[in-house]
């Protein structure tokens, strides 16, 4: 199967080895993402850095041929779990009708310390039936 990587951009990329996301045949997978701008700093709290994280992703999944009504599983990595329900609230307002399956789990720390947050994501892209 042709496998399809996308980029961001972002210099770490090459730095660390890896894609933004990976396409292969419909399975859409996006690397953990975060609200890292272009230079490396984060700005904001636990809601606004999973908004960015997941507009993240929404771009990277459309580069790839896919949405975010294709993602079946996310993976969420928080610095501290009593902010989960800022991180969910951004969550459900990308997934809410969706609802892929999901995971949260608290880790001692990010790449960065203001990083409080860092989501991944798996797609299937549905095949394309003609009529």
């Amino acid at each position: 199967m042709k496998r399809q990587r996308v980029s961001s951009g972002k210099p770490w990329e090459s730095q660390v080895g890896y894609s933004r996301a990976v396409r292969v045949g419909p399975f859409v997978h996006v690397a953990g993402s975060t609200a890292a701008d272009e230079d490396g700093s984060v700005a904001g709290g636990a809601y606004q850095q999973a908004r960015k994280a997941l507009e993240t992703i929404e771009a990277a999944l459309k580069a790839a041929g896919a949405s975010m009504a294709d993602v079946v599983r996310t993976r969420m990595y928080v610095t501290d779990i009593a902010q989960w329900e800022e991180i969910a609230r951004a969550h459900a307002e990308f997934f809410g009708d969706i609802r892929p399956a999901a995971t949260m789990v608290e880790v001692r720390r990010l790449i960065a310390p203001e990083m409080v947050v860092e989501i991944e994501a798996d797609a299937i892209v549905a095949e394309q039936t003609g009529d």
